[in-house]
């Protein structure tokens, strides 16, 4: 019996590339599940993995078949009830099925949805596809900045994984060369004059003898001496050299400012929770090295972490210009405008105390706006508030300024996509 063992060498992801291609080539029936799948899940779910049912009929591909052609009398096997003639009607009752629709039927055959597991990161990749950060561009070089690793030629020190063979064998050759070019050249004037003295050495010469004897001896002596050059010497050795060099890097803060006054019930204070979470999942994702900054306020505002942001239970009237205010206090105190890429996200109810809904538009329109690069102001209400009234007057005077409203779970993820989708790319 023989035995064959295969040895050869093969990834976990060996079939890596034939998924990518099934996701790029279904990719709009893909993006449908996962718009789907994001409906009917819980905000807390919604960086997991996902099963994505593509119906039969879209993975079906275009065949040629050869029919048979011409007039033809077929009598099949086992027909005992119809004869030449007869009229079949056809089956009742999705005879064709496969998807799990209509009622239930006792003839007919079907396949079902084709079910695949699309990744976390997958399902992510899709769930944020076409976002950015509106307006981003390169304020100022940072003060810090990053470092990466280059190549900077070669050293005469290093490990042997840097070893450059034919660099080192290089240098050995030139240093053999140049060491041994004097030894050489006076090896072949001893020579020459060996061969003279062997042409004109008379028969009894014994002084023409000696010279010879003594060149010979000195020819086996330099001859010896050449080849004591060592062929590579620890001096040849040359390796890779790699240095680390700075790397000019922008920087970016968002600002996330959420109301929580008494007049957000916990219904809009769990739309803004969703709000945020999309925007801060999707930051953290694609902006490693941006800044978050947390808001809340009610008719104070306070700078908090990510955890009191999401999950604390203070509540109290509302002034909302507070929020605003102390947004402009950190600007000012820590990301100078001119070396920071500054952004604003705000979420309310808008119902604000009428005296203070004016001053919110001077402070967003003369303090806050000529500062950052876009603001966007999400109401989680459909009646339009005194404050919705007062934003609405600076969206002609400022473009990197946006408005819109979110009255349900179902609709946080489209305005989401719509405030924050890539220039020329049409939200979804």
């Amino acid at each position: 019996m023989q035995q064959i063992i295969d040895r050869r060498l093969a990834g976990k992801n060996k079939s890596i590339g034939n998924r990518e291609r099934f996701l790029r080539r279904y990719k709009e029936q893909i993006r449908e599940a996962v718009k789907r799948a994001i409906d009917g899940r819980g905000i807390r779910d919604i960086e997991r993995g996902e099963d994505i049912h593509i119906p039969k009929k879209d993975l079906s591909e275009p065949v040629f078949g050869h029919g048979q052609g011409g007039m033809r009398e077929v009598v099949h096997p086992g027909n005992q009830d119809y004869i030449r003639g007869d009229r079949i009607e056809r089956p009742k009752g999705g005879g064709a099925g496969g998807s799990g629709k209509g009622q239930a039927s006792d003839s007919g055959e079907g396949e079902d949805d084709f079910v695949f597991a699309l990744s976390k990161e997958e399902f992510m990749q899709i769930f944020f596809e076409d976002l950015a950060l509106p307006h981003l561009i390169r304020t100022q070089l940072a003060e810090t900045p990053e470092w990466k690793s280059q190549r900077a030629g070669f050293s005469s020190d290093g490990t042997p994984n840097n070893l450059h063979v034919v660099r080192s064998m290089r240098g050995a050759i030139g240093r053999r060369i140049a060491i041994g070019a004097g030894s050489r050249r006076e090896l072949r004037e001893l020579e020459e004059q060996l061969l003279a003295l062997k042409r004109d050495l008379k028969t009894g010469d014994e002084v023409g003898q000696r010279e010879i004897d003594e060149l010979e001896a000195d020819i086996i002596a330099l001859r010896a001496r050449i080849e004591r050059i060592p062929y590579l010497d620890p001096i040849d050795l040359r390796y890779r050299s790699r240095i680390r060099v700075p790397v000019p890097t922008s920087k970016a803060v968002m600002f996330c400012i959420m109301d929580v006054s008494g007049s957000m019930d916990e219904g809009r204070k769990e739309l803004s929770k969703r709000f945020f979470i999309l925007l801060y999942l999707f930051l953290t994702r694609h902006y490693e090295k941006i800044e978050l900054v947390f808001i809340r306020h009610h008719t104070q505002a306070q700078e908090v972490d990510e955890e009191n942001f999401f999950h604390a239970r203070e509540t109290g009237g509302t002034v909302v210009s507070s929020a605003l205010v102390l947004m402009e206090e950190i600007i000012r105190a820590r990301y100078n405008p001119s070396e920071w890429n500054i952004y604003g996200a705000q979420a309310s109810d808008g119902d604000n105390w009428h005296h203070d809904s004016g001053r919110c538009r001077e402070l967003l329109g003369e303090k806050l706006l000529p500062l950052v690069r876009y603001f966007a102001y999400v109401q989680v209400a459909e009646e339009e508030q005194n404050l919705w009234e007062e934003y609405t007057q600076l969206l002609e005077i400022h473009r990197h300024f946006a408005m819109r409203k979110a009255t349900s779970a179902d609709q946080i993820y489209p305005v989401f996509r719509d405030l924050f989708k890539k220039e020329g790319v049409q939200a979804a």
